[in-house]
């Protein structure tokens, strides 16, 4: 279980990031939201120990990240960046993936099995010899899951995983992440696009100015007041309430209920 009690974070200027947030999970998609400057970002580096709590603890399967270091703490809590091209060294893909499991000592066996099962499991199976660089930006971002997967964490953090992608990328990603969360992950989703946290999450936390002001499931989530927190209401919600057909996920949902099951 990844515990949160009660984490205040005050940088060095005097700024208050976080004030008391608390929170625990284990499994399922949990979408980490809220408008600019709200702490999400500030949250998330505490959950693999690159920030540590100025009060309260974060507690990773019994392992209080205060007395661990990030490369042990990257075992359980993998974090994937909102610009994959950051995570990036290597000359070609395979080593790329490979460069995490390496430094844990494994062997070269064990370093080419997990290299292998990462890359099918977003699949990129044939793109050992590429470049990095030269893969397109789902492509990127895909290699980036791969290269936290190979770790074999069993919890991970994807900081805008779609943004800036085309839809043929994005659905790409969308569909790794469910096959992630099938396989028994745990995923914190921090994203801005509330179409996504409708697509995907199970559980909302939402943040405002180091706050949490909700923490829920996803249905109730859209009840509250957006706007007031620099949010969209999803435009599929919108034509839903026009409608009278109530909460639904996808468009499939929104013509059943419309036409009572009938298309």
């Amino acid at each position: 279980m990844l515990k949160v009690d009660d984490i205040w974070h005050i940088y060095e200027t005097g700024r208050k990031a976080l004030k008391g947030v608390s929170f625990e999970m284990s499994e399922g998609i949990v979408a980490l939201v809220g408008p600019n400057g709200s702490g999400k970002t500030t949250l998330a580096k505490h959950l693999n120990g690159l920030l540590k709590p100025t009060r309260g603890r974060v507690i990773v399967d019994g392992m209080d990240t205060r007395e661990h270091t990030v490369a042990e703490l990257s075992r359980k809590v993998g974090y994937v960046f909102q610009n994959p091209e950051h995570m990036f060294f290597e000359e070609d893909v395979l080593r790329e993936v490979a460069f995490g499991p390496r430094n844990l000592g494994l062997s070269e066996e064990e370093v080419e099995e997990r290299v292998r099962w990462a890359l099918r499991a977003v699949n990129l199976e044939g793109y050992e010899e590429r470049t990095p660089y030269s893969l397109s930006g789902g492509e990127k971002q895909r290699l980036a899951i791969a290269c936290v997967l190979a770790m074999k964490p069993k919890y991970l953090v994807l900081d805008e995983p779609t943004t800036g992608l085309d839809a043929k990328a994005e659905r790409s990603v969308i569909e790794t992440i469910r096959y992630l969360r099938g396989e028994g992950h745990g995923i914190i989703l921090i994203t801005h696009d509330m179409d996504l946290v409708l697509e995907l999450a199970e559980r909302v936390i939402l943040l405002h100015r180091g706050k949490k002001v909700y923490d829920g499931p996803v249905e109730e989530f859209y009840r509250i007041p957006l706007e007031e927190y620099g949010l969209e209401t999803p435009e599929l919600l919108r034509l839903a309430d026009k409608l009278g057909v109530g909460f639904v996920k996808s468009i499939d949902e929104l013509i059943s209920s419309a036409t009572g099951g009938e298309v």
